[in-house]
């Protein structure tokens, strides 16, 4: 698998901004290396043609969880030196078994922009367009693929977000009356 210029500079910042959160003395400067990392994720989905998941992630992950993450810092009163315990052995294992999980799966991916690949060549959205009212019973198809075709992830994306809106809500409102 070849990865184009602009996706490897995605992953690069990606994994540049993940250690900067991990290794950083600075809560806020860890807060804001998440934003970016979590920005590159956005990108990244964008990359891989999935709009939806980007902009959930770019609102979700870089917008409202940054601004949970900053008011939480502002709220605490913790001294400086006890911001940061340091990297015990027991994470660095985690991270890497997760990175190793992650990355083993990548060779069976197909490579974005491959012609062979069933969306590419419209099988997909040959079959949405064919079977989608006798299926749905919805006469958009726009609607019907993201309804009924996707419905629980659909459901999970608006979950998401309403859940960190109504979190975002209630810590503000909390703000007001301190």
């Amino acid at each position: 698998m070849t990865l184009s210029l602009p996706v490897a500079a995605v992953l690069l910042f990606m994994i540049g901004s993940a250690l900067a959160a991990a290794v950083l003395r600075d809560v806020v400067g860890s807060i804001v290396a998440f934003a970016g990392y979590s920005f590159g994720v956005a990108v990244l989905w964008a990359f891989l043609r999935a709009p939806d998941v980007a902009l959930t992630e770019a609102a979700v992950g870089a917008g409202i969880t940054t601004v949970l993450f900053l008011l939480t810092i502002a709220r605490t009163s913790v001294s400086r030196s006890a911001r940061f315990e340091g990297v015990s052995v027991r994470s660095v294992v985690a991270v890497v078994a997760i990175a190793v999980t992650v990355g083993a799966t990548i060779p069976a991916l197909p490579v974005v922009g491959d012609p062979t690949t069933p969306v590419i060549q419209g099988e997909v959205s040959q079959y949405y367009l064919e079977n989608a009212y006798k299926q749905t019973g919805v006469t958009n198809v726009v609607t019907a693929v993201l309804v009924g075709y996707r419905g629980f992830d659909t459901l999970g994306e608006a979950a998401v977000v309403f859940a960190a809106g109504i979190a975002m809500l209630l810590v503000l409102r909390r703000e007001a009356f301190v």
